[in-house]
């Protein structure tokens, strides 16, 4: 499937409602892409925790890692090459870059977070999309709180850990224990895999059962606001390590004790996207986290548009391309204070690693009007785990999203609709 749709049809299933409607792409109208911004998580870790750190939840111990806690796997930095190499492609056949060669460096700009992960992910994106060009990535040193992906550790935004847990209380129905309830068949599966799904050695020792990790939720500081915890969120730390096993292309046996594959996986990993959901996604915490963020995303695509520097844009007038490799929290803030949603592979929501939101800027000829597409893209957890190439015959996942408050039949939104969509999101 190519990664364009000529058009969105949509069929309407009401009785005696008129015919499909279809609404051509930005692209079917003859539109020129002119500029990107990818804000993408970094590619495939290590947990951030030492192994023992997770022993007390399993009967068995958790497989050492070649890298730190953390860090960018060799595995992940080759996926992140192919991932670059891919988007160049697209990018070429989008009109927007040149197939091949160094010049279009000059239009394209990466920005990275201060952590060993996202700065690797970027030397490895650039190395894909540009081999041999020496696209720098820009970056603060390892340790700094950047503003740009970690707003309020920074001081960049200013958080509200009262109406922040007001606002998770209400989507939990006043009690955290309530997701363990929601989530119990998830829960028991995962506590299976934990307690080496029926064929661990006699005398294994017993572990910790999720059902026995008190629940709580109550506001915390100006850095980290809301402060919740239980079942729900240890499972979403362990349910990732098992993705990062996978994905990180470990042998079976490494892969939760020879007891998940890729469908058990798919399953697992609902207890990551809800745990996400709650503390990243809701409305409140989004706005906040990801308000820094937006606005420097907006006026670069508003730079784009003037066709002028703009004070805090992000890039230089003449970019193509302006790359942001941060993390899942990022992408869920953003996601969350937009309310943009998508299922890629069976999982809604799910933010693996090296996913990445995509944000386009379309014109109609050269004094035409401009548009604004958002997609959200990710390597499928085979591609990842096999480290297949991806070429525009073999393409990553890729969704379109809609934009509540300025999205059109076809998806996209005007220029002016986009930036009003961002305005009303941004905290005064």
């Amino acid at each position: 499937m190519s990664y364009r749709r000529i058009a969105v049809c949509l069929s309407v299933a009401l009785a005696g409602a008129a015919p499909p409607l279809c609404a051509q792409s930005p692209a079917a109208r003859g539109e020129q892409l002119k500029f990107v911004v990818i804000l993408t998580r970094h590619g495939v870790r290590s947990p951030t925790g030492e192994p023992s750190r997770y022993d007390r939840y399993s009967a068995l111990p958790w497989p050492e890692w070649d890298v730190p806690p953390g860090y960018l796997t060799p595995h992940g930095y080759k996926l992140m090459q192919l991932f670059g190499a891919y988007d160049r492609a697209w990018l070429a056949q989008q009109g927007l870059l040149a197939p091949s060669g160094c010049s279009d460096t000059a239009h394209a700009t990466i920005l990275a977070d201060s952590d060993q992960r996202t700065r690797e992910t970027g030397k490895a994106l650039a190395e894909g999309m540009f081999p041999g060009c020496g696209l720098a990535v820009h970056a603060l040193p390892e340790g700094t709180h950047d503003p740009l992906f970690h707003s309020m550790s920074a001081g960049a935004a200013k958080a509200d850990p009262a109406l922040e847990t007001a606002a998770i209380r209400g989507r939990i129905g006043g009690d955290p224990a309530n997701l363990a309830l929601a989530y119990r068949a998830q829960l028991d599966a995962l506590e299976r895999v934990l307690t080496g799904c029926g064929h661990a050695p006699a005398g294994t020792r017993q572990p910790l059962s999720l059902f026995d990790i008190p629940a709580s939720l109550r506001a915390g500081t100006a850095r980290h606001p809301v402060e919740i915890h239980g079942p729900l969120d240890v499972a979403s730390s362990l349910t990732e390590n098992l993705l990062l096993e996978y994905t990180g292309g470990m042998p079976a046996a490494n892969v939760g004790w020879d007891c998940v594959d890729g469908a058990m996986l798919r399953s697992l990993m609902q207890l990551h996207s809800a745990d996400e959901d709650i503390k990243d996604r809701t409305f409140a915490v989004a706005r906040i986290g990801s308000a820094n963020l937006l606005q420097r995303i907006l006026l670069a695509l508003q730079q784009q548009v003037t066709g002028h520097a703009v004070a805090g844009a992000l890039g230089k007038p003449g970019d193509r391309l302006l790359l942001l490799v941060g993390h899942d929290t990022n992408i869920a803030n953003v996601a969350g204070a937009l309310h943009l949603e998508w299922i890629l592979g069976g999982r809604r929501n799910d933010t693996p690693p090296g996913g990445a939101l995509v944000f386009e800027l379309w014109r109609a000829g050269s004094r035409g009007a401009y548009s604004v597409t958002v997609d959200y893209t990710a390597q499928t957890l085979e591609q990842m785990r096999t480290a297949q190439v991806l070429t525009l015959a073999a393409p990553p996942d890729r969704a379109q999203l809609f934009v509540p408050g300025c999205g059109r039949q076809d998806m996209s939104c005007t220029w002016q609709g986009f930036a009003e969509t961002i305005h009303r999101v941004l905290i005064p």
